[in-house]
């Protein structure tokens, strides 16, 4: 999935990657093309992850995780890096989701549960000021449960702000009149793809 989503992001783009899967994309870049990585925390220019014995407890990620920084990175303030992405000067964001409605709405930050934790971090905030919304997630949850549903049941993250879905099953393009299937993982055909799926699927 990760690969997938590295392979479709342009050259030159300034790029937010969330916690999780989503880090890994940093990873699968092809070589030649030039992506600037963005961290909420306050750096332009995030570099791999160093080697063990080389972090830097002062140089991290939003996930708390110890990386590096390229030459010619940048550091600002917090806020300073949050008008970068309200001001739409981020290109793309890879997040990764709890459910996906076929409108483009998403929910990646609480089920609502009463014993839930609020863990928002910065996800509304890309949403709503980056230019591309790219969610990365298992197409089921680990229950079997449909993550790509016809409307949200969680609480949301944004209103229609996805542009593209990978799953472990599929990578499904978001349009004003639904979800089409881009391409499906080998061994799934459409009519288990569309089983798995509570929202309705177009080819």
């Amino acid at each position: 999935m990760a690969q997938k989503v590295a392979m479709d992001i342009p050259d030159g783009s300034y790029v937010n990657l969330g916690i999780g899967i989503p880090e890994m994309v940093a990873g699968h870049v092809p070589e030649g093309r030039e992506v600037i990585y963005h961290t909420e925390n306050g750096l332009l220019g995030m570099g791999p992850n160093p080697a063990e014995g080389k972090e830097d407890p002062e140089l991290i990620n939003a996930g708390k995780k110890y990386v590096t920084a390229i030459p010619g990175a940048c550091f600002f303030h917090h806020a300073d890096s949050f008008t970068m992405i309200r001001g739409k000067h981020i290109d793309v964001c890879v997040l990764g989701a709890m459910q996906v409605a076929e409108n483009g709405s998403l929910a990646n930050w609480s089920t609502g549960a009463k014993n839930a934790i609020p863990a928002v971090g910065g996800a509304m905030d890309l949403v709503a000021g980056v230019k591309t919304i790219y969610v990365i997630t298992q197409h089921v949850t680990k229950h079997g449960d449909a993550k790509i549903v016809k409307e949200c049941t969680y609480p949301l993250t944004g209103k229609q702000v996805v542009d593209r879905i990978y799953t472990n099953l599929a990578i499904l393009d978001v349009k004003e009149d639904g979800l089409y299937v881009k391409e499906m993982a080998p061994g799934v055909n459409f009519e288990y793809l569309q089983s798995v799926t509570e929202a309705e699927l177009h080819q």
